[in-house]
């Protein structure tokens, strides 16, 4: 179960565009995107950059890191991670570069690159992530508490960093480990139920969650598997 600081994936990023019901007067449109396997880069080494760039290996990506030094964080990061995880370049952004990857992230704290990195991935169709001083329209991330499988995420649409961490501290309590177990319990039975043919669509899950939950709470695992198996 973590609780992740500001950087990757951890009280939002003000920056870049996230909008919200400010300015253009419409509100963000949440998602989750899986970045497993695929190709990302942070540009910047520094504390904000390892953060970012410890989350997106957490999440399985595959990971090019480009600046000209590394800090400490990063360089630890560096040790620990397979290299072929993990490829830090020690050298200056190339114009243009970004546009090989799925996700960039920028983190070099000089605002014309930081600047220029962004628009070279918006530009070629990537997600950018961009520095609170940008106003290239780019993605921002929210405070995320995770337990397995489960994922809670708070944004203020950039407005209060420190509010979505102190509403993410607070809701985290109430996202126990007994929550990643029904995660994997219930897919376990949503598989079960499409190999046998049924439709999970067709189950009123928030009953049986209401039965499920506490039986797992309790420690009572059998039980909890045995009502779901019911289903396939």
């Amino acid at each position: 179960m973590t609780s992740e600081d500001e950087g990757a994936e951890g009280p939002e990023d003000e920056g870049g565009g996230g909008g919200g019901v400010g300015g253009r007067g419409v509100l963000d449109y949440p998602v989750v995107l899986s970045v497993a396997g695929r190709p990302c880069l942070v540009v910047g080494a520094g504390p904000v950059g390892a953060r970012r760039a410890r989350g997106l290996l957490e999440c399985g990506a595959e990971l090019t890191v480009v600046a000209p030094r590394a800090g400490t964080a990063m360089e630890s990061l560096l040790r620990s991670t397979p290299p072929e995880r993990l490829r830090l370049e020690r050298r200056r952004y190339r114009d243009g570069e970004a546009s090989a990857y799925d996700v960039v992230v920028v983190a070099t704290g000089d605002p014309s690159v930081d600047r220029q990195v962004a628009e070279d991935a918006l530009a070629a169709g990537a997600l950018a992530v961009g520095p609170v001083s940008s106003s290239v329209r780019a993605v921002h991330l929210p405070a995320v508490h995770r337990a397995g499988a489960v994922t809670v995420a708070v944004s203020t649409a950039g407005r209060s960093p420190a509010l979505s961490a102190w509403l993410r501290q607070r809701l985290g309590p109430a996202v126990g480990p007994h929550l990643a177990e029904v995660a994997e319990l219930v897919a376990d039975a949503r598989r079960s139920m499409r190999s046998s043919g049924r439709r999970p669509e067709e189950v009123d899950w928030h009953a049986l969650l209401d039965l499920v939950v506490p039986l797992v709470e309790a420690g009572r695992l059998e039980e909890a598997r045995d009502l779901l198996g019911q289903l396939g």
